[in-house]
């Protein structure tokens, strides 16, 4: 019996803008899960629309081969419409949209009239899929930037891709509508087995929506791993700083939280650390207050040294206490 193809793979990939090395991406090989939400993440620069861009066909890669489903994808030197047919692209910018057409109008455009019952059954299906049936009558010039990229993001599932990329999709839309735009997505992918790329540098959007994270520093990937395992357990401190605002400490500095280390950083997670009730080593000074509903975050300092840690039992603390430090947890790199 035959070997199946990996489903979206790239291999000895490479890219060069011609001096600009960071943008660029050095020989990467990889795969893409089916039915599966990978996050490409990683700093400004870093190389990861670039990946993006070339999983797709918008970019062609300087040396190896994008392939999906064991046949290449054709760069936009060999393709008049770049794009795999079997894909769709978001991006953060909505202009794609007929802002006097309706909402429903603007999604289903893109499919063929060929069997308008088919159309009006498809429209239908994804408008509730990104609960934007209440708005089906709404032209998109009254529609708020979050309203605007799910209608982007409807338009691309409408014609059945089998893979959604997604660069920075959720830059324009409010903290307050991200998550649920996150979880309908993540529910369409439940529910039709369709494979999602994102882009992304909210450690927030990534930890809580990707099932796999693929991490990129000056072109090269770092690792790959589920975004719990990455958290926890994070090769690079490269790594430990995307997915957190984490305490890094030189050593001398981690000497003052009594940790003692061979190597040259040390990380601490702010809830990897707590204030404690200590009668006898009360050695922190309390900096700053942050109130955070149903936390507190503290800004504490000792000789020079400031700890961000998390306090789970609000208004007991105030500034210019001194408080105990117990570190549960760290990292060394």
């Amino acid at each position: 019996m035959a070997e199946q193809s990996p489903f979206l793979e790239a291999v000895a990939i490479s890219k060069s803008y011609g001096g600009q090395t960071s943008a660029g991406l050095k020989t990467t090989t990889l795969n893409i899960a089916q039915g599966k939400i990978t996050a490409i993440i990683g700093e400004s620069g870093s190389g990861k629309s670039t990946l993006l861009k070339m999983l797709y066909g918008l970019l062609s890669p300087d040396a190896g081969q994008i392939k999906f489903k064991g046949e290449r994808v054709w760069g936009p030197e060999e393709k008049l419409i770049p794009g795999h047919d079997a894909m769709k692209m978001v991006t953060q910018d909505t202009d794609g949209l007929n802002l006097f057409a309706k909402v429903q109008d603007n999604i289903s455009i893109l499919l063929p009239n060929t069997n308008v019952a088919d159309k009006e059954e498809k429209t239908r299906r994804v408008l509730q899929q990104l609960n934007i049936t209440r708005i089906a009558d709404k032209q998109a010039v009254y529609l708020s930037g979050g309203e605007k990229q799910r209608v982007a993001i409807a338009r691309a599932l409408v014609t059945q891709p089998e893979v959604l990329l997604l660069d920075e999709p959720f830059n324009q839309v409010d903290t307050s509508f991200r998550e649920g735009l996150q979880q309908d997505i993540r529910q369409v992918v439940k529910e039709t087995g369709l494979t999602v790329i994102m882009v992304s540098h909210d450690p927030a959007e990534v930890l809580s929506m990707a099932d796999e994270l693929i991490v990129i520093k000056d072109g090269e990937i770092l690792e790959t791993g589920s975004p719990k395992t990455l958290y926890q357990h994070p090769q690079n401190l490269y790594t430990a700083r995307l997915l957190t605002n984490c305490n890094v400490l030189a050593r001398e500095e981690a000497a003052l939280c009594n940790i003692a280390t061979n190597k040259e950083y040390v990380v601490i997670y702010p809830e990897w650390a707590r204030p404690t009730g200590s009668w006898t080593h009360k050695d922190w000074t309390i900096k700053q207050v942050l109130f955070k509903g149903s936390h507190e975050g503290l800004v504490v300092e000792k000789g020079g040294v400031l700890l961000r840690l998390l306090n789970d039992q609000p208004d007991k603390l105030k500034e210019g206490d001194k408080v105990h430090v117990k570190v549960d947890r760290y990292l060394e790199f």
